[in-house]
């Protein structure tokens, strides 16, 4: 089981306050005892090892307790996390001590195949977008920590195709949209609220000027999904209000606005290394400067890295490795970013290298791919730290933090393709998730496949590994990715007192 990855026990520290519900707390301490021998890396940008100390840094596994695939994180202010995958949205607010569900099915409807979560760090409303079958979504909000909720369906129109969605909040520009209330002098909510979608024509982006409750602005921003990326990844913003998705395509690139989605831009990168096929989505990162980090699979399977200094206008065309070289098959990279440099990265990844050439799923030699690992590959969850990424020569710090494998034999990366080897290896689904809270703190949220016996068994194979179970990650002690917050210490959770 993960939780053997770090050991805790608890020291009480009584304290009394009124809880964020109006209930008496008292406050854990955990004193994080690290595993004795973890998988540390530090490499420089060609994932090569350097002869530099490793950052030192801990992270607290908690087990969310339902199914976890294609999991949304998020964190409000007040300190309660939102986990939301499946048809299931779950709080902690106890850092993960325990984790319930919290929604309304009269708000919200009940039933998704396709949920995608998101916590608006400035105004900390919390989304839950679940799709409806092929034509409709609901899009539902929480203003106060899950206690109550909103919400409203949105219609993709005559097209029955409505997969991918996506959400995410940022700043108004004054270049487009932004200038929306000034020009009319209505109001409009605090921050801007993009919505995105694939259909067969392409992908569709959509503004809220309303705060998600209604998107009457936007549409197709890139053509047919079978030709050029209608398969998307998650909506990214910057401090100044840029705006970013990427399209699943054979060469790295990002489609950009910086007009609130009312124009957008495609710039393309990492023709160095390119992507493998099948191939899932990259993920952009911004810091507090508005510097953006595009973090992809490469051809040869490692993680790989590049920047923009001028809001997405031009990117590096020489790709860093992020992922150590002796991680040979690396899947679902999601990353997020604090002030300039400060990044963290988290990905599937194999240290299998022993089995490269050897036959996989298909009988031929294998050469990383994770959609066609040999049955007995293992996959562990792994996250990287640099704190000077838009250095010329960057550092990263990398801590391999499960104990037992994440998934045994392959992982599919293509829905219409996947093999049946004691059941689908599409267990995992399409991806992962990373976000900060307000302190800098690292939050990854996954699916874990290899639970219970798979999980203690020394012989599992890959039908053994079918599972998605909820599963969190996050940095008990170690550098904030802000500046101002230091070195962080493990968080004191606080437990209502009934």
């Amino acid at each position: 089981m993960h939780g053997r990855a770090i050991l805790l026990t608890l020291l009480m520290v009584t304290m009394s306050l009124s809880g964020c519900f109006g209930n008496e707390e008292t406050f854990e301490e955990p004193e994080v005892v690290i595993e004795e021998s973890p998988r540390v890396f530090v490499t420089d940008k060609t994932g090569n090892s350097v002869d530099i100390q490793p950052i030192e840094m801990t992270f607290q596994f908690s087990d969310v307790g339902e199914t976890g695939k294609e999991p949304s994180i998020g964190v409000t202010s007040s300190g309660c996390i939102f986990f939301i995958a499946m048809e299931k949205v779950m709080r902690s607010c106890d850092a993960g001590e325990t984790w319930e569900e919290t929604q309304d099915p009269v708000q919200c409807s009940p039933t998704t195949s396709d949920p995608y979560g998101w916590v608006d760090t400035i105004t900390d409303r919390v989304f839950n977008v679940q799709m409806i079958g092929l034509e409709t979504s609901w899009i539902c909000w929480s203003d106060d920590d899950g206690q109550t909720w909103l919400g409203n369906p949105h219609d993709s129109g005559t097209t029955p195709i409505n997969d991918h969605i996506k959400l995410a909040t940022g700043p108004w520009t004054t270049a487009g949209y932004g200038a929306l209330g000034q020009i009319t002098g209505s109001t409009i909510y605090e921050t801007a609220v993009y919505y995105c979608y694939n259909k067969l024509a392409g992908i569709f982006c959509f503004t809220s000027f309303d705060g998600g409750a209604t998107f009457e602005a936007g549409g197709q921003i890139i053509g047919l999904a079978t030709t050029n990326g209608g398969l998307h990844g998650a909506i990214s913003t910057a401090p100044d209000g840029t705006v970013y998705v990427t399209p699943r395509v054979e060469t790295p690139s990002v489609i950009v606005s910086k007009d609130n989605g009312f124009t957008w831009f495609e710039r393309t990168m990492g023709e160095d290394v390119g992507t493998p096929y099948p191939r899932k989505n990259s993920e952009i990162s911004t810091d507090t400067e508005s510097n953006a980090y595009h973090i992809w699979t490469g051809g040869d399977e490692g993680v790989y890295m590049s920047r923009s200094t001028d809001s997405g206008e031009t990117w590096e065309q020489e790709s860093i490795r992020i992922s150590p070289a002796g991680v040979i098959s690396t899947v679902f990279p999601q990353t997020d970013a604090g002030d300039p440099g400060r990044i963290a990265v988290t990905y599937l990844g194999s240290e299998n290298t022993e089995m490269l050439n050897e036959s996989n799923i298909d009988g031929s030699p294998w050469d990383g791919n994770a959609h066609y690992a040999p049955n007995n590959a293992t996959y562990h969850l792994y996250i990287t730290y640099s704190l000077n990424a838009l250095d010329d020569n960057p550092i990263f710090h990398t801590y391999r933090v499960t104990d037992d494998p994440v998934q045994i034999g392959s992982i599919c990366l293509n829905s219409g393709d996947c093999r049946d080897i004691g059941g689908s290896n599409r267990n995992l689904l399409d991806f992962n998730d990373l976000h900060i809270d307000s302190e800098g703190r690292v939050y990854v949220a996954f699916a874990d496949g290899c639970t219970g016996n798979c999980a203690t068994n020394n012989n599992s194979s890959a039908e053994d590994s079918r599972d998605g179970l909820g599963s969190m990650y996050y940095l008990a002690g170690g550098p904030s990715l802000l500046v101002e917050y230091g070195v962080l210490s493990p968080i004191m959770a606080a437990v209502s007192e009934m």
